[in-house]
């Protein structure tokens, strides 16, 4: 099963691009790069869970 791409920052709303850097937990809650550092510190807030860096999809041509 493929994680859910989240659009947008579940804090700020802030629009993620697939190349973003971008957080999720094992719930798939998303953030961006600066809400995780700056205000979750890597902690998901909505379930405690550690917040790590989504991988990217491949392209494909």
């Amino acid at each position: 099963m493929a994680l859910g791409m989240t659009p947008a920052c579940q804090t700020c709303e802030r629009a993620l691009l697939p190349d973003d850097a971008t957080f999720i937990c094992s719930f798939e809650c998303t953030f961006c790069a600066s809400c995780t550092e700056d205000i979750h510190k890597h902690v998901c807030p909505n379930c405690g869970g550690e917040l790590v860096a989504r991988p990217k999809r491949i392209k494909r041509s």
